[in-house]
């Protein structure tokens, strides 16, 4: 029995929380937050335990670690938890800064640490599916992919002060989600932002809309376009071309019933946000997770290289939309 204890009460605490309750190999043990209360109802809500991150590092009542806290405290988290032996989840990103990034990941190769990075999408059963059959080979040589995320609505303002931005906070999950589906690293990142939905974000230095271009050395591409706004739902699209055919992951809507008239067609609205429509891939995330500490497997995907290199194209996107220029990567 995996015994977890979880960094974070929040909304993704509890997601992962839930995951893990009705898991048959593992359990709660510890929950720590900086709000007293909310660490106490999840406890209580699972028969666990509240106690400081510290205590859970010491714990040896605690087998793996899950990292929900703000982003700031993740790269030092992620080292307290590989010297103190723990296996480790964490959601993205490490750091928003990629000499962090590295250096953390020397901590974790060091004590041979087993460290999964929280990007969800790969296990969502529709692009776990697209994925499955480009390695197939349905389309043949990939060609172009194209992924369409937006939001139904803007953060406010004040969140974006501490996100990092748009590229990192946002088009992160999309930056990894090309690599997954493209199989190649990308070389090339040139990207476009404008603040057109709310004001306020263009006033703390961040974009609320963007393009982003990739290309790898071999030449195939990817499309990225993001939005702060989409008034129908929880805009979640992918398109794969190749030299076969394409592949395509429409979006979730809430039912799939549809009404048929003389108006046209109707359907029910696409989910509204992640924890709905991606609430299967979370729990499909954290149970490879523990499948993998269960089985010894110490590398389970997406991991902590799969974590620096997202990182590095949010880098390279930020700077390419604040320059206007195409930007190298490494």
């Amino acid at each position: 029995m995996l015994r977890f204890g979880i960094l974070g009460a929040g909304r993704i605490g509890k997601v992962h929380a839930r995951t893990i309750g009705s898991s048959p190999k593992a359990k709660v043990a510890y929950i720590a937050d900086a709000v007293p209360a909310a660490a106490e109802a999840l406890a209580k809500e699972y028969g666990a335990k509240v106690a400081s991150v510290d205590e859970i590092m010491a714990s040896k009542d605690v087998d793996a670690v899950l990292i929900g806290s703000p982003t700031g405290f993740h790269a030092e988290q992620i080292q307290a938890a590989s010297n103190a032996g723990k296996a480790i989840m964490c959601e993205k990103p490490v750091s928003l800064d990629v000499g962090t990034i590295e250096q953390t990941l020397k901590v974790v190769e060091k004590n041979k640490s087993t460290l999964m990075i929280g990007f969800n999408r790969r296990f969502d059963p529709n692009f776990a599916e697209l994925e499955r059959r480009i390695r197939r080979g349905d389309v043949g040589d990939l060609e172009i992919v194209t992924i369409i995320s937006r939001d139904p609505a803007p953060p406010p303002p004040a969140y974006v002060k501490g996100s990092g931005g748009l590229f990192r906070d946002m088009t992160i999950h999309d930056f990894d989600l090309a690599r997954f589906l493209m199989g190649e690293e990308f070389v090339t990142v040139n990207a476009l932002g404008s603040s057109l939905v709310d004001k306020g974000i263009g006033e703390m230095g961040d974009v609320d809309t963007a393009a982003v271009h990739m290309q790898t050395a071999s030449g195939r591409i990817a499309v990225i376009t993001n939005s702060r706004r989409a008034t129908y739902g929880y805009d979640q699209r992918l398109e794969v071309h190749g030299s076969k055919g394409m592949l395509t992951a429409a979006n979730v809507h809430n039912t799939t019933v549809a009404i048929h008239n003389a108006d046209g067609v109707k359907a029910d609205p696409i989910q509204h946000f992640f924890v709905e429509r991606y609430m299967a891939a979370y729990a499909n995330e954290l149970n490879t997770f523990i499948d993998a500490v269960d089985s010894g497997n110490r590398d389970p995907r997406p991991n902590g290289f799969d974590g620096l290199q997202a990182q590095k194209l949010a880098e390279a996107a930020t700077v390419s939309c604040q320059t206007g220029k195409p930007v190298k990567v490494a």
